[in-house]
């Protein structure tokens, strides 16, 4: 994915979702709602000079895993809006699908974190062509990578067994994801060196910050990501 100048156009990552079906995502909802309960009393996201407090513990990883899959739902409902030309059939079907899984999983953070959610972030896609087959693939690609190394990260810095199973559920969804994006581009680079290490056969890892400096490409919205564990 190659990185230009932004430019003015900015957008919230909370969008229309035309077409997802609200039976799947109630019944996703109805899993969040039981994690949801374990949740303990948490202090709300604070916004100031420093940008957007994630917050601490359990609640600030649940955040920054939250700002991800906004960025990755806004990123695919623009591109189910629109497909670039030349999109297959099979393309927009397997497209559409990537997008309700990140809206399901967007969704499962808000109701998860109830009042301790930061609120929607604002994005500017401008450097992307989303009439491009190259330009979207790319930076789907880079996204999907960068969300599994993300959840890599987070997991060893999360107290909860309850949220570590759940996080360990949507990455490896977000590894299908991320496999079938790299096959559309080129078959079979779904393990390329630059994301699974050969000598061990174990995915990449990415800290917060590191994660957060990449996609802080696309989010307008400063992140305060100084209060999570490490």
């Amino acid at each position: 994915m190659t990185k230009e100048t932004l430019k003015p156009g900015p957008e919230m990552l909370e969008e229309k979702d035309a077409g997802i079906s609200n039976l799947s995502r109630r019944n996703f909802l109805g899993y969040a709602g039981a994690s949801a309960s374990l949740l303990l009393f948490g202090a709300a996201c604070k916004k100031n000079d420093s940008g957007l407090d994630l917050g601490s513990g359990d609640i600030g990883i649940l955040n920054y895993a939250f700002a991800l899959e906004q960025l990755e739902a806004a990123f695919y409902i623009k591109v189910a809006s629109s497909f670039y030309t030349g999109a297959t059939t099979d393309e927009r079907a397997l497209l559409t699908d990537i997008r309700d899984h990140e809206v399901a999983h967007r969704e499962f953070f808000r109701a998860a974190l109830g009042g301790s959610a930061i609120p929607n972030l604002e994005a500017d896609f401008s450097s992307i062509d989303f009439t491009n087959r190259t330009s979207v693939l790319a930076t789907a690609k880079a996204f999907e990578d960068l969300g599994v190394s993300a959840y890599n990260g987070a997991g060893p810095l999360l107290q909860s067994a309850t949220y570590l199973t759940l996080a360990g559920k949507i990455v490896s969804v977000e590894a299908r994801h991320a496999a079938l994006i790299r096959d559309l581009i080129s078959n079979g680079s779904f393990v390329g060196t630059d994301v699974v290490n050969p000598a061990n056969g174990i995915e990449y890892a990415r800290t917060p910050n590191e994660v957060l400096a990449i996609a802080g490409t696309y989010i307008k919205t400063k992140i305060n990501a100084s209060n999570l564990p490490s």
